[in-house]
């Protein structure tokens, strides 16, 4: 598989490479196919003692729906290409997206580490068993650590002098996350998770045969720091994300939150029907009045929290129609 090269890094190959001096590798080592990955580049140090200029990650194929997360202090910057297949997916078939996604700015020192964060899908093209491949270019002050290397059938990526960071692909049970089991929540009181408190989450019931659900709950910062809600998961969805519902003109229109969610220092940030919710997509069956539902939220400073969904009726306007009251 060959990967297209960023025009304006191409003249960084005439200096000097670094292939044994730097590291570029993957935080989140292991998913599944129809599911949301979230790629965290993790750099633990610059070329040969120069400081990290810029970052350039490649999308390869099987993989759609790319949104990086900006970054203080950094430029950011995005390549769109055609899709190998077109994709199915609940806003339609999807041709093309995102294929190179670049940081610039810093700089980020020699002696320093960071992460550069990006989100996307795993389609079914990307069976379990396999590894996929995210090539990556660190370029720093007059030098370029190029990790794109694939190792062959029957050799490890130890055997490669650059390596492209790789995620190991394994089936899902039940259309679940991929990574280990996580504990299940207590069944009542806010969940803690670092600085957060997540309250009253639920989600509506849905008629037979429908393919996406709405979820809700209250977040509440504590702390000091911002942090951003950036996903969700049930095991009856390939994927759950961010939106956000507003009126233009008299029309409804909604759309994802491409960054994440902001939850600011001392604030609590309501998800209710008619404004910012979690959308389930790609469901698998339906969604059941009365039941309860165990799943995760992401949080880009908290990490992967679990929760507990209560299901309300069709319809639900708030937690208290939808029995999200848990009594003792």
């Amino acid at each position: 598989m060959t990967f297209p090269l960023r025009a304006g890094l191409a003249a960084a190959l005439s200096l000097v490479a670094a292939p044994a001096l730097a590291h570029a590798v993957l935080g989140v080592t292991q998913a599944s196919p129809n599911q949301t990955y979230r790629g965290v580049v993790q750099i633990g140090h610059g070329c040969e003692g120069r400081a990290t200029t810029g970052l350039t990650v490649t999308i390869p194929e099987g993989v759609i729906d790319a949104k990086p997360m900006p970054k203080a202090g950094w430029q950011l910057s995005t390549v769109k290409g055609a899709y190998a297949r077109p994709i199915p997916s609940h806003h339609g078939t999807i041709a093309e997206g995102v294929k190179e996604i670049t940081w610039t700015g810093g700089p980020l020192p020699d002696d320093q580490y960071d992460e550069f964060v990006f989100q996307a899908r795993l389609t079914d093209a990307v069976a379990p068993g396999g590894t996929v491949y995210f090539p990556v270019r660190q370029v720093c002050d007059g030098a370029v650590a190029d990790w794109r290397e694939v190792p062959a059938a029957g050799r490890s990526a130890r055997d490669l002098a650059s390596p492209a960071p790789g995620v190991r692909i394994v089936a899902a049970a039940d259309g679940g996350p991929a990574p280990a089991a996580m504990p299940a929540p207590a069944a009542a009181g806010p969940v803690k998770a670092g600085d957060l408190a997540i309250a009253q989450p639920w989600i509506r019931a849905t008629p037979g045969g429908a393919k996406v659900a709405g979820g809700y709950l209250q977040v509440t910062n504590t702390g000091t720091e911002p942090d951003r809600l950036v996903s969700a998961s049930i095991p009856l969805a390939a994927r759950g994300e961010v939106h956000q519902m507003s009126m233009d003109k008299g029309v409804a229109r909604m759309a994802p939150v491409e960054a994440g969610l902001v939850i600011k220092p001392g604030e609590t940030v309501v998800l209710k029907p008619g404004g910012y919710h979690l959308m389930f997509l790609d469901l698998k069956g339906p969604v059941k009045a009365g039941d309860t539902l165990d799943g995760s939220l992401t949080f880009e400073r908290a990490g992967t929290v679990p929760v507990r969904f209560q299901v309300g009726a069709i319809g639900a306007s708030a937690p208290e129609a939808a029995g999200g009251h848990q009594h003792h």
